[in-house]
């Protein structure tokens, strides 16, 4: 990683506004700066004599006259988001500005191939600012390369693998992937323009991301939402076992409920929770049975997430929590169980991880650039 130039606070504050707004004149940086004109001018100077921001045009004014356009110039470097997921990795990198560089995608086994086409991929005079990785796991906030442990044993080999494959000296932040996919809906999907909302992931496991007026709720161990730590089952007879709603609610319990249940006259068993949901979609009965069953579960889920934070929305993503079918059962199991709650799919699907990853690497970019030391104004 090539270390970032020292800036004036004035040309800090800038680069901020500039990644953010992607392109700008000098007019539109002073005002959204709140700076003075002479001031934007002397801090974009001190941005282009080191390659931080560069001349990209110019724009008409309503009056005829023409104005300079600036953008992030070449040294400003790119960032690269990891959804290191428990059958695929995805991998972005972007520009400061949030634009996509490149990508790639490939099996958990092929992950460190797939990081590193991404890198090989990118612009040999573009510095890398920063790493996030999502992970399913409570991690370490922080670390450089190789140096990134975490601080769960689940994470395993791959996880290894990959941190001893990224470029030494960069700084690597590990991020719970339902955070990074709230994240995604937040600004670009199901939840845009709702500041406080629960992000329900169901799929191979369960969890939930938490925004609160805008931003992720992490806890004190970074592990607010761990759903899979709720006590169940709750009964007089069992005792509440590590994990245990997590392997109930998951696809392999879905899948087995579905076999139990499966009468020989319908033909092969579905395998795949797709097949399954697509054979409800197509009225088969004791397909439909499952589903059902899955969304009333959901729904109990979600009325104890509603119980707790009264997010008023609730979105539903995950391999199997987003699909459409299950509304109707969750809304109506979480209408009984609790008072109105607006539950919807999600309209990011399966990249949400990888996309909500790649915001953040772009705002911990950011601040690698403008966080070191300052020279007076």
């Amino acid at each position: 990683m090539t270390s970032a130039p020292r800036l004036t606070e004035s040309a800090n504050t800038v680069f901020t506004v500039l990644a953010q707004a992607g392109s700008a004149t000098r007019p539109q940086l002073a005002s959204l700066a709140g700076l003075s004109k002479p001031t934007v001018s002397a801090a974009v100077a001190e941005l282009e004599g080191v390659r931080l921001a560069a001349h990209s045009g110019t724009a008409s004014s309503g009056t005829g006259r023409s104005a300079a356009v600036y953008r992030l110039g070449p040294a400003a470097g790119a960032v690269l988001a990891v959804d290191l997921g428990p059958a695929l990795t995805r991998v972005r990198a972007c520009s400061l500005d949030g634009a996509l560089l490149t990508e790639a995608d490939g099996s958990r086994a092929d992950a460190v191939d797939v990081v590193r086409d991404v890198l090989l991929a990118l612009p040999a005079d573009a510095p890398l600012r920063a790493i996030v990785m999502a992970v399913g796991d409570v991690t370490r906030p922080e670390g450089t390369g190789a140096g990134m442990r975490p601080a769960t044993a689940k994470a395993g080999p791959v996880f290894d693998a990959v941190a001893v494959a990224l470029p030494p000296g960069v700084p690597v932040h590990l991020e719970n992937n339902v955070n990074c996919a709230a994240l995604a809906e937040l600004h670009e999907g199901a939840a845009r323009g709702r500041h406080t909302f629960g992000y329900l992931r169901v799929g191979v496991g369960v969890g939930l991301g938490i925004v609160v007026g805008g931003r992720v709720l992490r806890g004190a161990n970074g592990a607010a939402g761990e759903l899979a730590r709720l006590p169940y089952p709750w009964d007089d007879d069992r005792v509440p076992r590590h994990e245990a709603l997590e392997q109930y609610l998951g696809a392999r319990s879905l899948l087995r409920r579905a076999r139990d249940a499966w009468p020989d006259t319908d033909g092969p068993c579905p395998r795949t929770t797709e097949r399954l949901f697509a054979l409800a979609g197509a009225g088969r009965p004791a397909a439909r049975a499952v589903v059902d069953r899955h969304a009333v579960d959901v729904g109990r889920l979600a009325a104890a997430v509603t119980a707790v934070l009264d997010p008023g929305l609730i979105v539903l993503g995950g391999s199997t929590g987003a699909d459409h079918r299950l509304l109707p059962g969750v809304r109506a199991e979480l209408a009984r169980l609790s008072w109105p709650t607006e539950v919807v799919s999600s309209t990011v699907g399966d990249l949400g991880t990888v996309v909500g990853a790649a915001r953040l690497a772009v705002a911990r970019g950011v601040q690698t650039v403008t966080r070191g030391a300052r020279v007076e104004d």
